[in-house]
């Protein structure tokens, strides 16, 4: 039986149109590998450091869906330098939220328009 305690995020799933740009985009990103080689437009990308939780993608039949409500937020310590590395994979700035300009944060989506941000730390 698992105890309230044993409740943890095991792994973050994107749903995506294109299953290889993304699968490609999110290893180079993360760092992350396959946890067990893809199958049918599905796999789990692990942290070889088992620090981070995992990223699964799976290859989605509803196209692109509107509006997104979950982001992820990835820290560094070296904001720019992470943002420029991204926009090389295939992401792309957007303009962040209104009265957020000057945040601590760079909004930014990856090659299948998913949100995400990039916070200094």
């Amino acid at each position: 039986m698992m105890d309230e305690n044993d409740l943890r995020v095991g792994s973050v799933v994107i749903d995506c149109d294109d299953f290889p740009r993304m699968m490609t985009f999110w290893q180079g990103a993360l760092g992350y590998v396959p946890r067990d080689p893809p199958d049918g437009g599905w796999v789990v990308l692990r942290d070889p450091k088992g620090r981070g939780p995992n990223v699964s993608l799976n290859l989605s039949s509803e196209g692109h869906l509107e509006p997104y409500r979950l982001h992820l937020d990835l820290y560094t310590a070296h904001q720019e330098r992470d943002v420029e590395r991204l926009v090389a994979l295939g992401a792309t700035r957007q303009p962040a939220p209104p009265g957020h300009e000057s945040g601590d944060f760079v909004v930014m989506a990856d090659p299948d328009g998913n949100l995400f941000c990039v916070i200094q730390k």
